[in-house]
């Protein structure tokens, strides 16, 4: 099939680059010209495991194409995606203005046939405004009846369920693919497009189009509770001498509630729960529902970002000037350079307010984080480095290279054999041997090799 995909961000690019794997001819548009001149170029601005394989194999074999150039894109395509960003507003709600503003400046140039997708995470409700902008701007530019204008476009709901640092496997091997059309026609085009993605089985799901949007916002939502609802658990723990990770063993065992999202931790971040959970309250607001449940999601995660903070100034004292505080983990999870949200900007924005120093590495973020011009951290390109001067190790991403470091050299290198952990990376009774003070997540501070 040739296929349109508008906006090259991380949705988008992961989108084109897995429908050229399966021998569909894909062009990608931005409005960003240095942006597609590397992608051009064969430079990826993303860090995501796997993806610039597939990305240099479907450009080398001109399945793959960039242009800034819309009219060159949509040129005769049958799909075209919309993975543009829907940012939250003042208020919460998802801003529309790029999906709607795309759909606007398609309408001049549709004259055949199309679907067009969102794949953008949108409230429900959306594609009715999509194909309502498109036939108003068709009907505009061409003369055309506006029931002629109907029928030469179908908007299907096809939302993304891609998790950074999965994403190539996700795309490729799917658990489900979600369709949300009322057309028979667009639904026979989206089922053969989608069949080399689920030959192991994986469900194809057909929904009308306003199900399709609420079950992308649902799915992450309820995945959002899990996390907060486990960290709510993990806080209680710590009142009362239990540990988490045996009660997450304990619950996580259940079938019916299952292991994943069970991990507890210094909170959520990124690009899909924050703004997902916001935009679902939002949008009950609107209805005149409110989601109880999903604003004290909101508020248990807000507080859990900075849930170290308070064991680090009774640890330190109530202030923290002349203190320097080494930090891992800047993305907010591991195998991205995302740092949308990411609890460890938090973390800093309050150490640096409490008269800290910090000095950070991460395997992928720091480029990001520097473009940061408000955030005055020092950044190491070497974990060991940033060590050097610390007073202690804060741990806030759990990345692979974090899990079994040298801790003869942590030791060696901290002025304090100290570490706060926010991803529960390590076994407290271990670093009670080694002689650390360890301040962890739900689970029992060791310090000195006595559990205090």
């Amino acid at each position: 099939m040739n296929i349109a995909v508008v906006g090259t961000g991380y949705v988008g690019l992961v989108t084109g680059t897995c429908f050229a794997e399966t021998g569909n001819h894909v062009t990608c548009v931005d409005i960003n010209a240095s942006k597609v001149e590397q992608l051009q170029q064969g430079k990826i601005p993303i860090y995501e495991p796997h993806l610039d394989v597939l990305f240099a194999r479907n450009l080398r074999d001109g399945r793959l194409h960039f242009t800034t150039r819309l009219e060159e894109a949509v040129r005769d395509v049958q799909l075209i995606f919309l993975a543009l960003p829907t940012p939250p507003g003042e208020d919460g709600s998802a801003d529309l203005s790029y999906v709607l503003s795309a759909a606007d400046d398609l309408g001049k140039l549709i004259r055949q046939y199309t679907i067009v997708v969102d794949k953008s995470t949108v409230p429900v409700g959306t594609a009715e405004k999509v194909k309502a902008r498109l036939v108003a701007s068709i009907e505009a530019s061409s003369g055309m009846a506006h029931a002629e204008a109907r029928e030469l476009v179908d908007v299907v709901s096809n939302p993304e369920f891609l998790r950074e640092g999965f994403a190539v496997e996700d795309f490729m091997k799917p658990d489900r693919v979600v369709i949300g059309t009322s057309g028979e026609r667009a639904r026979k085009v989206m089922e053969d497009l989608y069949k080399p993605f689920t030959r192991q089985g994986n469900p194809i799901l057909v929904m009308d189009e306003r199900s399709a949007e609420l079950t992308k916002y649902a799915a992450n939502a309820f995945l959002a509770t899990k996390i907060s609802f486990m960290n709510e658990i993990a806080n209680f723990c710590e009142l009362t001498g239990a540990d988490v990770d045996a009660v997450r063993l304990g619950v996580g065992s259940d079938t019916r509630i299952g292991k994943r999202f069970l991990f507890p931790g210094i909170g959520y971040g990124g690009s899909c729960f924050p703004k997902d959970v916001q935009a679902l309250a939002k949008s009950g607001l609107d209805e005149g529902y409110e989601f109880k449940i999903l604003k004290s999601v909101m508020k248990v995660n807000e507080r859990q970002k900075t849930a170290l903070l308070g064991p680090m100034l009774d640890y330190f004292g109530s202030s923290l000037s002349n203190i320097t505080i080494a930090l891992w983990g800047l993305a907010f999870k591991p195998d991205t350079d995302d740092i949308r949200e990411a609890p460890a900007l938090y973390m800093i924005e309050h150490l640096l307010a409490a008269g800290a120093r910090v000095r950070a590495y991460d395997p992928e973020a720091m480029e990001n984080v520097r473009a940061l011009k408000n955030l005055h951290v020092e950044l190491c390109e070497d974990p060991y480095a940033a060590l050097e001067g610390a007073d202690a190790l804060l741990i806030c991403t759990e990345w692979a290279v974090f899990r079994n470091p040298d801790f003869e050299k942590i030791g060696k290198t901290l002025k304090n054999k100290t570490i706060f952990e926010g991803r529960n990376l390590y076994e407290p009774a271990r670093m009670a041997e080694l002689g650390f003070y360890y301040k962890s997540i739900g689970r029992p501070t060791v310090g000195q090799g006595i559990i205090i």
